[in-house]
């Protein structure tokens, strides 16, 4: 069974100083960490707070990704892509399921099809020019309606490898915002040909 709240809380402290700061971890001394090890501390820790507070879109109601369920670079019945702007890698897109659902509560068809969706969608951010990986993030703690993360890895970056290319991105200066968008629409494109669905009509402008 695992700790209860207070006695993971309490084995933290164990190795904490008197100020309940940790020392450094191990990926601070990487060589594609965004910081130098000099001059860094770590917060201190903070007791445990319970209930935690509901995340952004529990109530189907409140959620955003529910009301924005027909927006996107691509959808098909199930689930739609969006693209994340001002972001400094190359590309950041995040796959939604278009009914409210979470990874835990995902029926197993959906599931299968998140697997397959996934699949394809890397394959396409990796066929880029200039992009060596495609990162796949699922966290959850910040919205309740399922959303993963692809985040296209810049070629010959090596500093930028691994779990710290999140960070680095909230570092880098902003990308471009066209060449981003044309790379969007490249991925999309080849998700069109490859798995299905399509690329959502804009909406007419009132202009016109």
């Amino acid at each position: 069974m695992a700790l209860r709240p207070d006695e993971f809380h309490a084995r933290a402290l164990s190795a904490a100083d008197t100020e309940a700061r940790l020392p450094l971890s191990r990926m601070t001394g990487w060589d594609i960490s965004p910081f130098e090890p000099e001059g860094l501390r770590v917060s201190p820790l903070r007791p445990p707070v319970l209930p935690e507070a509901p995340r952004h879109g529990e109530d189907p109601a409140d959620c955003g990704s529910c009301r924005g369920r027909d927006e996107g670079i691509w959808r098909d019945e199930h689930w739609r892509l969006t693209r994340i702007k001002k972001v400094g890698v190359p590309l950041v897109l995040m796959l939604h399921p278009r009914d409210h659902h979470d990874l835990a509560d995902l029926p197993d068809g959906l599931a299968a099809e998140l697997g397959v969706l996934t699949a394809h969608i890397a394959r396409h951010v990796q066929a880029l020019p200039h992009i060596a990986r495609a990162h796949v993030y699922r966290i959850g703690d910040g919205g309740a309606h399922l959303h993963v993360w692809f985040f296209a890895r810049p070629e010959g970056q090596a500093q930028l490898y691994g779990s710290w290319l999140p960070v680095w991105d909230d570092l880098l200066p902003e990308y471009p915002e066209d060449i981003a968008a044309a790379d969007a629409s490249l991925v999309a494109d080849a998700l069109t040909a490859s798995y299905g669905g399509h690329r959502p009509v804009p909406a007419p402008s009132s202009h016109t």
